[in-house]
């Protein structure tokens, strides 16, 4: 039998352009503007003057670009900078079915070395696509998820990542397969990095996970080995992560054929992903029955059992950083009900002391619900209920805004992007940058959209 991972490596070597379906390609257009919006919004935030600091004194060849910051740099750091800065406000897109994934982490490994060996547009997005095809099979392919027996999803990001990169690096077959079993056989990520109180780690396990990738591609470009049945051989993944059940054909059955990129969703919220029907059932709640948050006397949210595990334990009460406010549930809430939204100045370190938001923490309670849990993963559902003394008021929420079953439209998608580059671009570089997005197969060399828009 062919390894699984040289079937990848196939599908990633060959794809063409012409193969990929309109609408995929306009997801791949929408999923790059959305990231590049959320990248500029992180630039200057504490964590990323850190993380830009880091790379900045590592120095290198200047082969590519970090995103909003302008600094060149060689491309592996080029690759892990930009992807932590998608990643860093946790407002990028969501996929979850049996593990939950952030596809656009990966858009770094297309668009770094597309930028250093002047790639074209169409090679970019199809890299987007390639990125997202397979991260999002990865999901798919564990039952449970491997999130639920402790490891994270970065995990699934180093296998795919070697083969973005290798595509752009224009890898042989055999290239890629050796990329993978660098990057594949290096990188497991513990799920802790997202457990109890949260640090910066949150945020950079998937970015480490993609720049274990490309520096995996570029050692194989030089003809460095890695272990071809990383997958289905001795001590490989299958036999190793053993607690769940692998689906080998949702791997590979119908690669090249079936494009999964329409199914990944956007974040209509900056938070964690379970968060955001409850937000989105607390928001319609509150406006519906015109509550004021002076009234609630309590609030309970029934959600899955893990949710209530990871988003409600003790810490979340009392969130003192970003990481861990946005992947408090209680936060979230509170916030949803004094201010009715969360926006990304709610995490904001002078926000998080907010005496209104702190004082409706207490009267949050948030339940594990039996039947939520027979539904999940496929519905996601939220149950909140506010009390006041005019009575109480429940939402049953199924689909936050932005998944595929309330999809943004193009209009909200590029407000949104607007909100995220205000200030950091002007009205001019933000018009353009959406058109030259949404053109982006027309161009012919990636550096001048990069060097043009980006910095």
């Amino acid at each position: 039998m062919i390894p699984i991972s040289r079937t990848m490596a196939k599908f990633a070597r060959n794809l063409k352009f012409s193969e990929i379906p309109e609408e995929a390609l306009k997801e791949a257009k929408r999923f790059l503007l959305d990231s590049i919006g959320c990248a500029l919004a992180a630039c200057g935030n504490r964590d990323m003057e850190a993380a830009h600091r880091y790379i900045r004194d590592l120095g290198g060849k200047e082969q590519a670009t970090i995103i909003g910051y302008g600094t060149s740099t060689n491309v592996a750091n080029a690759t892990f900078m930009n992807s932590l800065l998608i990643r860093a406000l946790d407002y990028n897109d969501i996929y979850w079915e049996q593990d939950p994934s952030h596809p656009s982490d990966i858009i770094p490994a297309a668009l770094s070395p597309g930028e250093w060996l002047k790639r074209s547009g169409k090679d970019v997005l199809v890299g987007i696509v390639i990125g997202y095809e397979l991260e999002m099979r990865l999901c798919n392919a564990a039952v449970p998820g491997i999130r639920e027996i402790g490891w994270h999803h970065a995990s699934l990001t180093q296998l795919v990542s070697p083969l973005v990169a290798g595509r752009m690096l224009d890898l042989t077959e055999d290239q890629m397969v050796s990329a993978v079993g660098i990057s594949g056989s290096s990188h497991f990520t513990l799920g802790g990095v997202v457990a109890g109180a949260l640090t910066n780690m949150k945020n950079t396990a998937d970015p480490m996970a993609v720049e274990a990738g490309i520096r995996g591609a570029l050692l194989a470009k030089q003809g460095y080995g890695g272990p071809e049945k990383l997958y289905d051989g001795k001590e490989g993944i299958f036999e190793v992560i053993n607690r769940v059940k692998w689906d080998k054909g949702k791997l590979i059955e119908g690669l090249g054929r079936e494009f999964l990129i329409t199914q990944c969703g956007y974040k209509a919220f900056p938070t964690e992903a379970l968060t955001h029907q409850p937000i989105t059932a607390t928001c319609e709640v509150m406006e519906e029955n015109s509550i004021d948050y002076k009234e609630v006397k309590e609030v309970v949210v029934e959600t899955t059992t893990r949710g209530r595990d990871i988003l409600s334990d003790p810490s979340k009460y009392k969130p003192e950083t970003k990481e861990t406010a946005d992947h408090s549930l209680p936060y979230c809430i509170a916030c949803a009900i004094v201010k009715g939204n969360v926006l990304l100045s709610d995490f904001e370190e002078g926000a998080l002391s907010d005496r209104r938001v702190r004082s409706i923490l207490p009267h949050i309670k948030v339940h594990a619900n039996p039947q939520i849990d027979s539904l999940f993963p496929r519905v996601k559902r939220a149950i909140v209920t506010i009390k006041t003394d005019r009575g109480e008021f429940t939402k049953v929420e199924d689909y936050a805004k932005g998944r595929p079953q309330r999809p943004l439209s193009d209009e909200e998608l590029i407000d949104k992007f607007k909100a995220n580059a205000g200030g950091k671009l002007s009205k001019e570089d933000i018009s353009q940058l959406v058109d030259e997005t949404m053109a982006l197969e027309s161009i012919s060399d990636i550096r001048r959209y990069i060097k043009r828009r980006l910095t």
